[in-house]
């Protein structure tokens, strides 16, 4: 079995699989400081509720945007699951994917493994919006390549920039509000947040859409797959975007893994 590990700015996401199936799958929030035991303490528990056990392990990947998380995580798959380890940017391995962008060193480990699994699981071209601690919208051309992209401030983020710059406005959840004109702060303020969200992702995905079809041969329609934490709570409010996929970084991942040890794997 393989255990893939995503580590990112807000959350470190553990995922264990069993060929393609996914066997379980848990959540912790990012933390620099937290050490290898102190991972081991809370994942070994969290896979035993699914009858999973450190021995079985036999792989693990790791891909991370946070340099100073890596040490732990290395230390917590060679302490407590000795098996092979796999690091995205390390060591020469395979990323599985072409760049057309200026500056290729410059693309974070999450954009590509998503922009990897997304073109071999739903073909090309697309779009990826990962809804994280930044939004990112990613282009795949019909053969594979990534064609780059946009970063915008994650709903997170603006509705604590939101909140810590205004002193008489309270601090409120992420939810679709009932209607759009609110008739209270609360309202204003989470209709504003949801509803300014769902014209950013309509808006770029329009303008991205529109640049693409001018620079290439037509390849038929652009594709909008959605993944990240809050992917759900968008994906009935617009219509532009096709399909959730919450664990696509985790699966990326996986398919990395077996790319990079196959020898056969394309």
């Amino acid at each position: 079995m393989l255990l893939a590990i995503n580590s990112g700015n807000t959350n470190v996401g553990f995922a264990v699989f069993d060929g393609d199936t996914l066997r379980g799958k848990w959540r912790i929030s990012t933390n620099v400081h937290r050490t290898a035991d102190e991972y081991a303490v809370w994942l070994t528990q969290l896979m035993a509720l699914d009858g999973l056990t450190p021995a079985m392990i036999d792989g693990a990947i790791i891909g991370s945007v946070v340099p100073e998380a890596l040490f732990s995580l290395k230390a917590l798959v060679r302490r407590y699951f000795r098996c092979d380890l796999l690091v995205i940017g390390e060591n020469g391995e395979r990323l599985g994917i072409e760049t057309t962008i200026d500056r290729p060193e410059e693309a974070g480990a999450d954009r590509l493994v998503n922009s990897f699994a997304a073109h071999r699981i739903y073909g090309g071209p697309l779009i990826v919006v990962d809804f994280g601690t930044a939004t990112t919208f990613d282009v795949i051309d019909g053969e594979g390549r990534y064609a780059g992209g946009v970063i915008a401030p994650g709903i997170n983020l603006s509705l604590e920039a939101l909140y810590m710059a205004a002193a008489k406005l309270p601090s409120v959840a992420i939810q679709q509000p009932p209607r759009i004109i609110g008739k209270t702060t609360v309202d204003c303020m989470q209709s504003g947040i949801f509803w300014g969200y769902v014209g950013l992702i309509e808006g770029l995905i329009a303008r991205i859409r529109a640049e693409y079809g001018a620079e290439t041969s037509a390849e038929g329609a652009m594709k909008v797959i959605a993944t990240g934490g809050l992917a759900p709570l968008f994906y009935g409010a617009t219509d532009v975007i096709e399909r959730v996929d919450e664990d696509l970084t985790l699966r990326g991942l996986a398919m990395l893994y077996r790319a990079n040890r196959d020898p056969k794997a394309p």
